[in-house]
């Protein structure tokens, strides 16, 4: 064998092999595209499409830090014992700080707008005792699902939502107006001309001490259950027309649990476009409880008013004044500031003054005490997202 054929023989040797190869070459499969999340505009800012359904959500929440001070208004009163001196009781702060996560959906479908509402907060505080006593606890605020006017969930109760909560300070509840947490079904009918009206079934949540009629029709300290004992459902109705100059609002509510009665009116008024102004009166039957879930304050009526004044678009001064049948007085005042947007920064004061107790009319103090006067005030931090 020559050169020459050695040489032909090895080329076609290499063309058939690079033949076969070719035949057997692998073919990349090209990359599926990405789905990017997609903005969903029609429910508001911040809602997006979760990849492969028509389902909008929004994920939000705020931190909050509150440093409290005195004996109201600072996370239930800002007093400690002196380490040193173990008997004696001196003033000291409340600390607490809070994480909120909220979530909300909403989905088009033909029976309506679907929609849900999650809010779940994480509290920590320095009080003394155990982590578990420091970390103050986990709470679910509000799981709620609507479908068009029609809820079911964990909610606060319509009773105190409807006509709309007692002003923008942060302690509102100095003479309390509703008990808030509940279970509930509820229908809402909005006519689209301002006028709305409300039903609620709900079953209540917690208890505390005030007095109760015994046997003998006598006012005696007892337990108030708020959660109902039948079948029997609490029941709220409600009415509302809102406008442009402001709007007026009722709710009545039925306590089966204790077969009582109670109604809040509401008148709201936007004097100006710094000046936004409130009024409401409350009145309850007590023949079995004092205080109950749907009247909480002392005695059979009480009154709340007050207003917001806008310095600026970040600065306003909001204040608010109750006093109930058991002349109990609550004044609470505060000033918040948006430092930059998403970040408040509030400093209130509280003050509070004890009415009557000891006469049958008159059992059921809020907080036990005796003509006492008390104040404090809180300064709150909060970055909303």
């Amino acid at each position: 064998m020559n050169i020459k054929s050695l040489l032909l023989g090895s080329a076609a040797a290499l063309l058939a092999v690079s033949g076969a190869r070719a035949a057997d070459a692998v073919v990349v499969a090209e990359p599926e595209p990405a789905e990017y999340v997609k903005i969903c505009d029609v429910y508001g800012a911040g809602y997006f499409y979760i990849p492969g359904t028509e389902t909008c959500l929004r994920i939000g929440g705020y931190v909050r830090y509150d440093a409290g001070f005195g004996d109201v208004g600072s996370l239930d009163g800002a007093r400690a014992f002196d380490r040193l001196e173990p008997t004696k009781e001196q003033d000291t702060w409340r600390k607490q700080a809070r994480f909120t996560l909220k979530t909300w959906t909403g989905q088009e479908t033909e029976l309506g707008t679907l929609k849900t509402y999650t809010e779940t907060r994480f509290n920590f505080g320095n009080g003394d005792g155990s982590d578990l006593a420091r970390n103050s606890g986990i709470s679910l605020n509000f799981a709620w699902i609507q479908l068009g006017g029609l809820r079911v969930g964990k909610d606060e109760s319509a009773y105190d939502t409807f006509t709309g909560y007692a002003g923008n300070v942060i302690q509102d509840t100095l003479v309390p107006y509703g008990e808030f947490d509940t279970n509930l079904i509820s229908y809402t009918f909005d006519a689209g001309n301002g006028f709305s009206a409300i039903v609620s079934l709900e079953q209540g949540a917690g208890e505390y001490d005030t007095f109760v009629r015994d046997a003998a029709d006598n006012w005696v300290p007892g337990v108030v259950n708020n959660t109902i004992d039948s079948a029997v459902p609490n029941v709220v109705l409600g009415a509302k027309y809102t406008q442009g100059w402001g709007g007026i609002s009722g709710v009545v509510a039925y306590n089966s649990s204790w077969e009582e009665w109670a109604g809040k009116v509401r008148l709201d008024v936007n004097a100006t476009d710094q000046i936004a102004l409130f009024i409401m009166g409350g009145y309850g039957t007590d023949d079995n409880a004092a205080r109950t879930f749907y009247k909480p304050w002392g005695g059979n009526w009480a009154v709340w008013g007050g207003g917001t004044y806008k310095f600026s678009e970040k600065t306003s001064l909001n204040a608010q004044v109750s006093y109930d049948e058991q002349e109990n007085l609550g004044v609470a005042v505060n000033v918040a500031h948006q430092l930059v947007p998403g970040f408040t920064v509030t400093a209130e004061v509280d003050y509070v003054n004890e009415g009557k107790r000891g006469d049958a009319d008159y059992l059921g103090s809020w907080t036990g005490a005796s003509d006492e006067s008390s104040i404090g005030g809180l300064i709150r931090f909060q970055r909303d997202f």
